[in-house]
C-alpha cells in the first residue's frame, strides 16, 4: 500500500505496520469460527498505542482497517460465517481503539503534569530562569516580554478542570484567539497571565471571572519584565487581594497600581502601630470602647467627609453623627472636620484597618 497522508496533509509514513497480523486473524476466524485470543487482543491494543504515539489520527486508522477487511475478505469455504468475521473485525478494531485511547489519555496526563510543573516553577520562581523561558514557549508565553498577572478569588476553590475555569478560558479564546495568554489555577484561585501591554485581556478576564463565579474579587498586578517579573506581578496581585480583605474594599476589580500607597504605609509596621495608638488610642476611653467611634471615622472619610452621607451609611441622624465627631475631637484632640487634622486621623484610621486594631492588640 502506498504511503498514506493524514487529513491535515502531514505525512506520517507507512501505516501498514499497525495492521500487522490482521489479515491472518480474519483468515483464522473464517476458517474456524473462533473469537480473537487474549494475546491477539493485547497485540491490537499495543498497535493502537503505537499509532497514537506516532501521531496518526484514529479516524484514518479505522478506515485503514475497513479497507484491509474489504481487500482480504475471506471466502465462504471455511466454517466461519460472515457474522462471525464481522464480530472479529469489531473485536479487533475495538481493541485497537482502546489501545489508541489509552495512549492518548496517558499523553494528556503527561502534558497536564508538565503544565502544572511549569506553572508551579513560574509562579514560585523555583527554576533556572533561562530554562524556564525555554519551557514557557511551549505554553504560549514569551518571557522576554513584560507580563502582568490577574488573580480571581471566588466563593469556592477552582482547579483546571472546574466548569468555571473552562468557561472563562473559552470566553478569552473566543474573544482574543491566540494572544499568548495563559489561564490556569493555583491554590483554588483563577489566574490569567498576559503580555503587559494587553490590558484589555486582563480586564476581560476580570469581567468574565466575576460573572462566572457569581461575584469574585479580582486583583491585577503591575506589568513586570522577564520570568522573575511574572512572579513579582503574581505576588503583587495576591497582596492586593489580602489588602482588599483587610480594608474591606468593595470594588470587584482591584489594580495594584491604584493601591500603592497602602504598601508604603505598612512598610514600617512599628511606625504605623505607634501612629494608630498615639492618635486613636484615646478612643478606648469612650463608652463602648474604640470600635463605634472608629467606625464613625471610617464612614465619615469614606463618604468624602460629608456628614449627611456618613450618617446615612451608619443609619444615624446627622445630629448623632455630629455628636460622635465632637466626642472624637474631645478624646483625641484632633478635629475630623479640620483639614490640618484630617490627614493624620485618616492615615491612622487606614493603619487601624491594616493592623486590625482594636480587635487585635498592636
Amino acid at each position: 500500500m502506498a504511503e498514506q497522508r493524514e487529513t491535515h496533509g502531514q505525512t506520517h509514513g507507512p501505516r501498514e505496520p499497525y495492521l500487522s497480523g490482521y489479515a491472518e486473524i480474519l483468515a483464522g476466524v473464517a476458517a474456524t469460527g473462533r473469537r480473537l485470543t487474549r494475546d491477539e487482543l493485547e497485540e491490537r491494543r499495543h498497535l493502537g498505542e503505537r499509532a497514537a504515539e506516532a501521531g496518526h489520527s484514529l479516524r484514518s486508522l479505522v478506515r485503514l482497517h475497513l479497507d484491509a477487511t474489504r481487500a482480504s475478505w475471506p471466502g465462504a469455504a471455511g466454517s466461519g460465517t460472515a457474522d462471525g468475521v464481522l464480530a472479529a473485525v469489531a473485536q479487533a478494531v475495538d481493541a485497537f481503539a482502546e489501545g489508541y485511547e489509552r495512549a492518548q489519555r496517558l499523553a494528556v496526563r503527561q502534558e497536564e503534569a508538565a503544565r502544572r510543573e511549569f506553572i508551579d516553577d513560574l509562579l514560585y520562581g523555583r527554576s533556572d530562569l533561562g530554562r524556564l523561558a525555554e519551557r514557557a514557549v511551549r505554553f504560549g508565553l514569551v518571557l522576554s516580554r513584560a507580563h502582568a498577572v490577574a488573580v480571581a478569588e471566588g466563593p469556592e476553590a477552582y482547579d483546571d478542570t472546574a466548569p468555571v475555569t473552562r468557561l472563562v478560558e473559552t470566553a478569552l479564546i473566543s474573544r482574543f484567539g491566540d494572544r499568548r495568554v495563559l489561564i490556569t489555577t493555583k491554590n483554588g484561585q483563577l489566574i490569567c497571565i498576559a503580555p503587559g501591554d494587553q490590558d484589555e485581556v486582563l480586564a476581560f478576564f476580570a469581567k468574565q471571572a466575576y460573572a462566572a463565579t457569581e461575584g469574585s474579587r479580582v486583583a491585577i498586578g503591575r506589568p513586570r519584565s522577564g520570568a522573575g517579573g511574572v512572579v513579582h506581578s503574581y505576588e503583587e496581585a495576591l497582596s492586593t487581594l489580602e489588602l482588599a480583605e483587610r480594608l474591606e474594599l468593595d470594588e470587584p476589580v482591584l489594580r495594584a497600581a491604584d493601591l500603592l500607597v497602602y504598601p508604603v504605609l505598612t512598610r514600617d509596621r512599628q511606625a504605623m502601630a505607634d501612629l494608630v495608638l498615639s492618635v486613636l488610642g484615646p478612643l478606648r476611653g469612650a463608652r463602648g470602647g474604640a470600635g463605634p467611634l472608629l467606625r464613625t471615622l471610617e464612614a465619615y472619610f469614606d463618604a468624602g467627609c460629608t456628614s449627611a452621607e456618613a450618617a446615612r451609611r451608619l443609619k444615624l441622624s446627622v445630629r448623632a453623627l455630629t455628636y460622635r465627631l465632637d466626642r472624637i475631637h474631645q478624646l483625641t484632640g484632633a478635629n475630623p472636620a479640620d483639614p490640618v487634622h484630617r490627614y493624620t486621623l485618616q492615615t491612622a484610621v487606614i493603619g487601624a484597618r491594616l493592623l486590625n486594631w482594636p480587635a487585635q492588640e498592636i
